[in-house]
């Protein structure tokens, strides 16, 4: 017997009749979700990128956000893992989400060192 998936997301707010029009559904909001972020870089806002918050930019907490939630969100519905057990899901899903919260963090953390040396034109050693 094939194993039936649920026609809905966003916790039932949205209901499709079939899978292709639940796949069309899920390609939108990832579509819109893309487009802000797309938007969002072109524009600059000067208040995203005039104020910082634990040392990076409000504008990269944004991309880095909603970033995230496409990956989780494709994850989620795209591999079917809210069809799986709670502890798988949170196994899979979280173990990569902090993962790459992490690579992200020590990417920024690094590279914000190094625009600082460059910026103040001391450079104690050579790359």
């Amino acid at each position: 017997m094939a194993h039936e998936h649920k026609l809905e997301i966003f916790r039932g707010a949205w209901k499709f009749k079939s899978n292709v029009s639940k796949i069309w559904g899920v390609f939108t909001f990832l579509c819109i979700v893309t487009a802000i972020e797309v938007v969002l870089g072109i524009i600059k806002p000067e208040v995203l990128t005039a104020n910082r918050f634990l040392a990076m930019k409000l504008l990269n907490w944004i991309f880095i956000i909603l970033t995230l939630v496409k990956a989780y969100y494709i994850t989620w519905d795209f591999m079917h893992m809210r069809d799986e057990t709670s502890s798988l899901r949170r196994a899979v899903v979280w173990t990569g989400v902090f993962l790459i919260c992490y690579l992200i963090l020590i990417l920024l953390i690094e590279g914000d060192y190094i625009y600082e040396v460059y910026k103040s034109n001391y450079v104690k050693f050579d790359f």
